[in-house]
């Protein structure tokens, strides 16, 4: 990734959508970088973590999305251009401190990253749809559709951000972030703008979100937000309404609705919504203004939809409005999809005829620990220790997460990052079964803490194994507080010691024999028991 770096303004060069919003930043004079690895966001961490010194800019791995948001508020109060980035669920993570950041505005200029994953390509909780945060939140989002608008449009989110003093979100997908194509580069900024030191000026009234100036800050944040749909407006480009009927879409699905009608070889006024929030609300009452019916495209649930429909009572109450009549509400969308949806909605005969439902046997193959996964012979301790049909096994985010597929079944309920404990804890107290859950180093670190000290406290008795492969191996080998090549070397069983854990033990799961030994003695006991399992990622080993 040094051409990031190398590369002059003017020439093109391929990339990913995750790294072209690295550039942007860059083109930007980004100061402060922060975030939890998190797919399909990795890329946007793994680069800077590679050129950050080189490129004059602070960048770190937080603990997890909460802690990297705020320590990005901490720089932009400071006055620095500020990123931070994480995927959906981390954006969940996050929000007790974006909400109020929203209230009292970025004085850097800041840019959030939240990368969502329609069809759930790894995203084992939810196909959750982040875009019903930011109207509560009030924070404004822009969608890009490619690689090359990912880089404008964290340019433009900087640039939002430092004229009305808000954080702006960039909402990608999988299909966005994952993308490749030539971008034309920009200027990067010199590196006396990125290494400048911030400076915290004491201001109460804005930076402290008391009440009765909270309920100010509101009001003014919502004053804000109508002077940014005023330049939203300004931005969005009108599109020619000479027909009866037309499409609004945004984000990816506008590279499948141009695609589509290049196949079904028809001409419809297109409207594509690069400002998801605020919407650019007199632009689109123009556009359907003289329109009969409109097909709006867009992924998951159909927020679009209920604002056109909204929007249509006042500039057109006999518009037809179809979207998921024709296009499902669950799924990333494809190419196919629209394509036969928009042939539908023109009433145009395709040309060609898609089966998605072949009849070819086609055998079922689930995901599997790799060859030589250390985790391979915590299952085989359990195995030999237990009756696995008489423990509760509990799950938790990471590459044991395929514990849950045969053969190895040991995953009897899975929720969300530092979750196997806390509910590990409320099944004892519920039903004293015996029960062992996993959790990982980095997903320990992340959120297990709090829930490890809950049951210490509230006396309960889960069995409790880290498994500690030094690394946080499922989203591309990012260290973490614990790992060995972070310079901290913060070590998990002192954690769980302080945490008031009386039985611990640290175990290499190689020696199945102590291993075994272990999990039956801990098992029998009346408080909480932590198994450390520690042995590298086989990709991690130094050779």
């Amino acid at each position: 990734m040094e051409e990031l770096l190398l590369q002059k303004p003017g020439e093109k060069i391929i990339l990913l959508g995750n790294e072209a919003i690295v550039r942007g930043a860059l083109e930007e004079g980004v100061n402060f970088v922060s975030t939890y690895p998190g797919t399909p966001a990795s890329e946007i961490g793994n680069t800077f973590f590679k050129i950050a010194p080189k490129a004059g800019v602070y960048f770190e791995f937080s603990t997890n999305e909460k802690v990297a948001l705020e320590a990005g508020i901490g720089a932009s109060f400071s006055g620095l251009k500020t990123l931070v980035a994480m995927k959906n669920f981390g954006l969940n993570v996050a929000l007790d401190a974006l909400f109020p950041f929203v209230y009292t505005g970025s004085k850097g200029p800041t840019v959030i990253i939240v990368a969502d994953d329609p069809s759930c390509h790894s995203s084992a909780q939810s196909e959750e749809n982040s875009r019903f945060i930011v109207e509560a939140a009030h924070i404004p989002v822009l969608e890009p559709a490619d690689p090359q608008e990912c880089k404008d449009f964290v340019k433009l989110g900087f640039q939002i951000s430092e004229r009305f003093n808000i954080p702006v979100i960039i909402r990608t997908t999988t299909r966005v972030a994952h993308q490749k194509m030539p971008v034309i580069l920009g200027e990067i900024k010199t590196s006396k703008d990125k290494t400048q030191k911030g400076e915290f000026v004491k201001d109460v009234k804005r930076f402290v979100t008391l009440p009765p100036r909270v309920l100010e800050m509101k009001k003014e944040l919502l004053d804000k937000i109508e002077k940014i749909r005023e330049f939203s407006e300004s931005l969005l480009k009108s599109a020619p309404t000479n027909q009866k009927i037309g499409i609004i879409t945004s984000g990816i699905s506008y590279l499948y609705v141009m695609e589509a009608l290049g196949e079904l070889n028809i001409d419809l006024p297109v409207l594509k919504l690069d400002f998801f929030y605020p919407l650019a609300e007199k632009k689109i009452k123009n556009f359907i203004k003289k329109l009969k019916r409109i097909l709006v495209v867009e992924e998951l649930e159909p927020y679009l939809e209920k604002e056109v429909a909204r929007l249509a009572k006042e500039a057109n109450c006999n518009l037809e409005i179809i979207g998921k009549e024709l296009l499902p509400a669950t799924g990333e969308l494809r190419p196919e999809i629209v394509t036969q949806a928009l042939a539908k909605f023109a009433n145009k005969k395709l040309n060609i005829q898609y089966h998605p439902k072949l009849n070819i046997p086609v055998p079922k193959r689930s995901p599997q620990l790799c060859p030589g996964c250390p985790y391979w012979f915590v299952v085989s301790a359990i195995k030999k220790a237990v009756d696995v049909n008489k423990v509760i096994f509990g799950g938790e985010i990471g590459c044991y997460m395929l514990f849950g597929n045969s053969p190895v079944n040991l995953q009897d309920y899975l929720s969300c990052m530092g979750s196997s404990v806390g509910i590990a804890h409320g099944i004892k107290k519920a039903t004293g079964q015996k029960l062992i859950t996993f959790v990982g180093d980095s997903s320990f670190f992340h959120a297990g803490i709090p829930a490890l000290i809950n049951a210490v406290n509230n006396r309960s008795n889960p069995l409790v194994i880290i498994l500690d492969n030094q690394t946080t191996a499922m989203t591309g080998h990012q260290p973490h507080p614990g790992a060995p090549v972070t310079p901290n070397g913060i070590k998990i069983e002192n954690i769980v010691q302080a945490c008031g854990v009386k039985n611990l033990k640290v175990i290499d799961p190689i020696n199945q024999e102590e291993f075994v030994k272990t999990i039956k003695e801990f098992l029998e006991k009346p408080e909480v028991s932590v198994i450390i399992s520690r042995r590298p990622c086989k990709f991690v080993v130094k050779k």
